[in-house]
């Protein structure tokens, strides 16, 4: 038994020593729920980041309103991220109509530094309502 203990351990202490070397290849997320922008119209938030990790900021939306989140984010310092893709997703619910969805943007850190994320929930018709909610992230990339 004692030799079958030792036989594990020494077997599973390099694996948990190569797994802590690889770098994290996960994705970060933000979100933010309708109830936090009827309790805070302008959300701000703060993240890190690693520089070549995605990154998605999930924002809740209801298009059934009219009003829609920008397509592409205003980015301050483009070399620092980039945005990938941005999707709508429907309501969790879908017998309820009016029921609210999100938008999804994934963005990629590029490299080490800072920039600024900021997006408004606006009605996109001329003489529509703008910035009726709008979102800043703060990223920083190490």
């Amino acid at each position: 038994m004692k030799l079958r203990t030792m036989l594990v351990f020494a077997l599973l202490i390099p694996l948990l020593w190569l797994a802590a070397c690889v770098p994290s290849a996960g994705v970060t997320s933000v979100a933010v729920s309708c109830d936090d922008f009827g309790a805070q119209p302008n959300v701000t938030r703060q993240m890190t980041a690693a520089a070549g990790n995605l990154f998605t900021v999930t924002l809740c939306s209801n298009a059934t309103t009219g009003y829609k989140w920008s397509e592409s984010a205003q980015i301050s310092d483009p070399t620092v991220v980039q945005q990938m893709s941005h999707v709508a997703v429907g309501p969790q619910a879908t017998d309820l109509i009016g029921a609210p969805g999100t938008e999804v943007w994934t963005f990629k850190a590029l490299k080490k530094g800072a920039s600024t994320i900021s997006m408004d929930y606006s009605r996109p018709w001329e003489g529509g309502e703008k910035g009726t909610w709008t979102f800043t992230l703060n990223v920083t990339v190490n």
